[in-house]
């Protein structure tokens, strides 16, 4: 039978409700109310499409690392990284837990880049495909090669190794970190043209600095579009693009938009990373969102690490890192909620899961009168539905016995 969701509000917070048809959307507002269907009630809840991680690291999930990083950096998180358990054991438990507590916060859909240059092996990369294959009718997991170090060359050719058995094991996105090498441009040259040769798309780590001389972004979309992996290239971080001079930054980010590369920032991780050792004028660590979807570049947002050496804290909730949106870029909460869900499905080659007839079942239900008070409140009691089939169901009891406000 047909799933009604009775009594909720959409974004504004105006009455509204959705019928769901198997895996779709049949109907919304007063014709989904007049269908006959299988209630579920969701009185005082907004309906929002369902949000999907644009970029996460499931294989350092839960790590913790306050201590482990003590000067906060990031090529302090990198040394850490080093002393950290890494079997496929541990990290298949801790991506299991970490992936638990992003359903029940709503996501349906999450890309994960895993870590393939220890020493020949793939533990990260076994343990994510195990993982993806156990979650597959509730989570939608792609999985990204992430080759750190160098990868062009001769002295490269232990890595791109590894890069094809990662490939061959799994994984299903060409990821890197060419920025911070001895030669980024070669790096990004091999790294496109592994992309390229597989027939996949591409993510890469790039210009994860402040520094504005930094900015190997420029080699990555002229290699996009030079091989034509326009609709299917991401640049992730892109700190210093946030550091050029207005006019540069427009120039680069109208380039973007041409060559057809999406973007994702990456707030509380980065906003953590960057500026230290600065007593005063500490740089905002951020792309500058603002200008460019201005310039009609594809933007989305993810909460990257989660409670790693990279990033200590993080809730994995979408509505935490739409909140750091709306207060570091400057974002409306209704903008800020979009880069988290339809705009990273979009980044992802996800189907819409937009609130109308027709669109994928993807739904999250949240408490809250309307979507600018679900992302300030963050509150956990929530709804999810993946494919219309409820996946997630949390719900609050205050002392007394009485229902959550």
């Amino acid at each position: 039978m047909d799933i009604l969701l009775r009594g909720g509000r959409d974004a504004t917070g105006a009455p509204f409700n959705v019928l769901m048809d198997g895996d779709r959307i049949a109907a919304t507002g007063a014709v989904a109310a007049s269908r006959e269907a299988r209630v579920v009630d969701v009185t005082g809840m907004v309906l929002l499409p369902a949000p999907a991680e644009a970029h996460a690291h499931l294989d350092k999930a839960l790590l913790g690392g306050g201590a482990a990083n003590p000067d906060g950096t990031l090529s302090g998180a990198l040394r850490a990284m080093k002393t950290m358990p890494m079997s496929r054991e541990n990290i298949l438990s801790r991506a299991r837990r970490a992936s638990a507590i992003a359903l029940r916060h709503g996501f349906t859909a999450i890309r994960s880049h895993v870590d393939v240059d220890l020493a020949g092996r793939q533990p990260g990369v076994e343990a994510l495909a195990e993982l993806r294959h156990e979650l597959r009718d509730v989570l939608d997991l792609q999985i990204v090669a992430l080759v750190r170090g160098n990868v062009a060359g001769a002295d490269g050719s232990g890595q791109r190794e590894r890069l094809r058995a990662a490939l061959d094991g799994g994984c299903d996105v060409v990821g890197g970190a060419p920025w911070g090498g001895d030669d980024a441009d070669r790096a990004v040259h091999e790294l496109t043209a592994a992309a390229a040769d597989a027939g996949l798309p591409i993510d890469l780590h790039l210009d994860e600095t402040t520094d504005a001389g930094t900015l190997s972004l420029v080699s990555y979309l002229r290699r996009v579009e030079q091989l034509g992996l326009g609709g299917r290239a991401t640049a992730s971080h892109c700190v210093s693009l946030g550091q050029q001079d207005p006019g540069r930054a427009r120039e680069v980010a109208r380039a973007l938009a041409g060559a057809g590369v999406a973007l994702v920032v990456l707030p509380q991780t980065n906003l953590g990373l960057q500026g230290r050792g600065l007593a005063t004028r500490v740089p905002r660590a951020l792309a500058p969102i603002g200008l460019l979807e201005e310039a009609g570049v594809q933007v989305a947002a993810g909460g990257d690490n989660w409670r790693d050496p990279f990033n200590p804290v993080g809730r994995i909730d979408p509505m935490e890192t739409a909140s750091l949106l709306v207060s570091a870029g400057h974002l409306t909460a209704a903008r800020a909620y979009e880069l988290v869900s339809t705009a990273a499905r979009a980044m992802l080659g996800l189907p819409p899961a937009a609130l109308r007839a027709g669109e994928t079942a993807d739904l999250l239900a949240i408490r809250a009168t309307d979507l600018p008070e679900a992302v300030a409140s963050g509150t956990e009691e929530r709804k999810v539905w993946h494919r219309g089939r409820l996946i997630a169901d949390t719900q609050l009891r205050s002392v007394t016995g009485a229902d959550a406000p």
